[in-house]
């Protein structure tokens, strides 16, 4: 529903109530800014309510995806709206530990509502002592293993696009679908 076709609603600030006294009584001038009520309406509805417009817990549907765009968020139409909504809610913390492991396996949970394991740190080694030797190197890629959640089954695509949108550009990664949860293998 468009904001701007609600039948009837009344505007709380009538135009005609607040021309001078010499249009008061003045049916043609009362008639004229009533249709320009209709018109502003809507607009002042909006506006009396904005504070809700600008929380993703609430805001219309149809508003979600551009509220989801002011701060960062990945929204897609295609997922539940209650998803939709927890990722924009969440959408400032995901940003803070994005290209990290748990913010990778944060985003997959809230945006795809798929469980994620992610394994391996996309070949970083370092040493705390100048000069000693480097530590064994680490695998060279990140694994992604994902499994269903909050869904029947896991659209591989979707994953691969949005760890695509969400790895740093060097890291090599690779996404396993599982049917669900990995065994905890004692790491």
């Amino acid at each position: 529903m468009s904001r701007a076709a609600v039948p009837g609603l009344p505007s709380r600030h009538p135009i005609g109530e607040q021309l001078p006294a010499l249009y008061a009584e003045d049916d043609f001038a009362q008639r004229f800014t009533s249709g320009l009520d209709t018109v502003l309406a809507p607009v002042f509805a909006t506006l009396d309510n904005l504070p809700a417009y600008l929380d993703p817990r609430v805001t219309p549907e149809d508003f979600l995806a551009w509220l989801a765009s002011w701060v960062g968020g990945a929204d897609d139409p295609r997922h539940p709206l209650a998803l939709r909504r927890s990722a924009t809610v969440r959408a400032m913390e995901l940003h803070r530990r994005r290209g990290t492991a748990g913010g990778l396996a944060e985003a997959l949970r809230l945006v795809l509502g798929v469980g994620a394991d992610v394994v391996g740190g996309g070949a970083a080694a370092w040493s705390r002592t100048a000069g000693a030797a480097l530590p064994p190197a680490p695998a060279a890629e990140v694994l992604i293993r994902v499994w269903p959640e909050r869904t029947p089954d896991v659209d591989a695509d979707r994953v691969r696009e949005l760890v695509r949108d969400l790895c740093p550009v060097h890291t090599a990664w690779r996404v396993e679908v599982l049917p669900g949860p990995p065994a905890d293998d004692g790491r």
